[in-house]
């Protein structure tokens, strides 16, 4: 019997922050008492962000609060965290961000149907102050449209 995903963490302010372009589902290296604490859904992403350094993808910032019972296995909540990607996504990652203006951001992490934690990276464009303005104007035209349509 498989189980479906169960979204444990969700970075909304990403959304509203950056143009997604493209995303990409990665594993994390996690310690015994970390994949517990993030079942337990004791995790924070809203202030982390990822990095391809030498031998691979890191993601820093994500705080993973210490499991209640894990004494001594526990480890520093903020320590950067190897994320599990292809070499040739990790590649083309690179490829991207060294253009002008990308950055690597984490928008969701959820335990897959196989009891495994994923994260999902994307590659994004900082938005400007006016197209902030501009998506919450659309945001309420739509409503203002979907209650005109209802009554």
């Amino acid at each position: 019997m498989k189980r479906e995903k169960k979204l444990v963490a969700n970075n909304k302010k990403a959304r509203h922050d950056y143009f997604i372009e493209d995303t990409y589902e990665a594993g994390i290296v996690l310690t015994g008492t970390e994949i517990k604490s993030v079942r337990a859904g004791k995790v924070n992403i809203k202030e982390s962000y990822a990095k391809v350094q030498d031998d691979g993808v890191y993601v820093f910032g994500m705080h993973i609060s210490p499991y209640e019972q894990g004494n001594i296995f526990n480890v520093d909540p903020l320590r950067p965290r190897k994320l599990l990607l292809h070499k040739k996504e990790i590649r083309k990652i690179a490829d991207k961000l060294a253009q002008q203006g990308l950055t690597l951001v984490p928008l969701k992490i959820y335990i897959n149907e196989d009891g495994r934690a994923k994260m999902e990276i994307a590659t994004c464009r900082g938005k400007k102050l006016y197209d902030k303005r501009a998506d919450i104007a659309k945001r309420d035209a739509d409503r203002r449209m979907q209650r005109a349509v209802r009554r």
